[in-house]
């Protein structure tokens, strides 16, 4: 009987998109050096390239000291976003005046933008000692950026061409009939070589790419005795080699807003305000769709009419899609629907009603009875009556008349809805939550979020000789939401 050889594991497939257009000819000589590089060679299985190469408009300007990164920054992060959306692992961009905002874009990415610079200076480090001189070979645009003093000019001396040498390596890159047109040899790759010259006059012992260009004619610079280095198989090498574990990137927080619309805008400055922040950078990062379209929650609740399910769905995997990592419903009775949604999506949606529940029996005890000013069709759902049930708490609700002075406070002609937080509406509400003390409440639940822009939250409220807490759950679901971004949420 012959034995069976163990089963040799498979490594998982690496898929790397290439930022292709920014200059074709070296993108191509890239993609054919990926393809040879030893790693893929010996697990050919293993890796996968995409490379998306579209017309960029500026793509034939010369990288003058002046020219502007505009357009070839918005280029670069439209072509990332499509490889992130694809789900590739990592990302190059061959290009230097690309890499002097590579940072800005990868700010804005979850996936890796491999950095090509810290190929270079890698590399750099194994064959040129500290303290010797470098001769670059840059556009002006990039030698002007200080992209290599900020790389290597803390250990290395770097140099560029002299004035005239420069104006002629421009011009055998840029000009008519050169290397970017695909004219690798005659006056262009002479004009190249002057520009080695140059820096070797100057002490350089080593030649350093600033054009990705520039390994089109690596071959035949190296011959000519010119010990130039090759960008693109040393970033090839440092793709398939190197380690790209996704970036993780700041917590942003979904809303799907317009649930009310004043609501939505009352919840976000509660969570600027409770966020500790020392400057704008410190604050969460929002995204938020304010969709007043979404049918009314009350009305699909006591009256059958249009359900807003797929509405607030369709408005959650757009969140989703936006890269939030939690999202907030400021709508007390939207969240009768949530228990239907939460499960068709990949991120949670912070529960307001028991996160407000829990916040009341953390706080108050169980030993209180909480009255509950909301829409009919919050009282009629029940949510609320659970998420206390299952802390032991007991919720009491206005009797019908009084329902009807809520309602009133907030869908009245003189409501919240229709923009009112003072007189008939205020009178209105007062009316009912004296009600409630009545009946035994201790704590109030403000559990509309329209309600909050009349009455604030406070620990002690005098009502009629009552003390009374009221309580906010819009401000409870904004401090729990800086708790997850990593806040203190106090």
């Amino acid at each position: 009987m012959k034995s069976k050889k163990a089963a040799v594991p498979q490594a998982f497939a690496h898929t790397i998109g290439i930022v292709g257009g920014l200059g074709s000819l070296a993108g191509g000589d890239l993609f054919y050096k990926l393809l040879k590089s030893r790693a893929v060679l010996e697990d050919q299985g293993r890796f996968h390239f995409l490379l998306e190469q579209h017309p960029f408009k500026d793509v034939m300007l010369p990288l003058d000291a002046s020219a502007s990164m505009t357009s070839r920054k918005f280029y670069v992060f439209e072509v990332c976003r499509s490889f992130e959306a694809s789900g590739v692992d990592a990302i190059m961009l061959p290009c230097f005046a690309s890499q002097t905002f590579r940072t800005q874009i990868q700010e804005e990415l979850g996936t890796p933008v491999l950095d090509m610079m810290e190929a270079l200076v890698q590399h750099i480090r194994q064959v040129a000692e500290p303290g010797s001189t470098l001769g670059v070979l840059a556009s002006d645009y990039v030698r002007h950026s200080g992209l290599f003093e900020q790389a290597l000019g803390h250990q290395y001396d770097v140099v560029y061409p002299d004035a005239q040498a420069q104006v002629a390596l421009m011009e055998a890159m840029y000009g008519v009939n050169g290397i970017k047109d695909g004219h690798l040899d005659g006056m262009p790759l002479e004009s190249v070589y002057q520009a080695c010259l140059s820096v070797q006059a100057q002490g350089a012992s080593l030649v350093v790419p600033g054009m990705t260009e520039l390994s089109l004619v690596c071959a035949d610079l190296q011959r000519r005795g010119i010990a130039a280095l090759d960008i693109n198989e040393l970033y090839a090498t440092f793709a398939t080699q190197g380690s790209s574990a996704p970036r993780e990137l700041p917590f942003k927080l979904g809303i799907v807003g317009g649930v009310g619309p004043a609501a939505t805008v009352d919840f976000m400055g509660k969570v600027v305000a409770g966020t500790p922040a020392g400057r704008d950078q410190d604050h969460i990062k929002m995204v938020v769709e304010q969709n007043p379209q979404i049918p009314d929650r009350t009305a699909s609740l006591l009256n059958d009419e249009t359900d807003p399910t797929m509405a607030l769905y369709a408005t959650c995997k757009r969140l989703e899609s936006a890269g939030a990592n939690a999202i907030a419903i400021p709508c007390n009775t939207a969240h009768a629907f949530v228990e239907r949604i939460q499960e068709h999506l990949r991120v949670p949606i912070v529960n307001m009603l028991t996160e407000t529940i829990d916040w009341i029996r953390q706080t108050y005890g169980r030993d209180r009875t909480v009255g509950l000013l909301a829409t009919s069709g919050t009282v009629a759902s029940q949510v609320y009556h659970q998420a206390a049930s299952r802390a032991g708490l007991e919720i009491v609700v206005p009797a019908p008349d009084y329902q009807k002075l809520v309602m009133e406070a907030i869908y009245g002609e003189r409501g919240v809805k229709a923009g009112f937080t003072e007189g008939l509406c205020r009178d209105q509400l007062l009316i009912a939550a004296e009600h409630l003390t009545e009946v035994g409440a201790t704590v109030l639940i403000l559990g509309c979020t329209e309600l909050p822009l009349v009455l604030s939250h406070c620990d002690a409220y005098e009502l009629s000789g009552r003390t009374v807490a009221l309580v906010d759950p819009t401000m409870i679901l904004a401090r729990r939401c800086v708790v997850l971004a990593g806040g203190s949420g106090s």
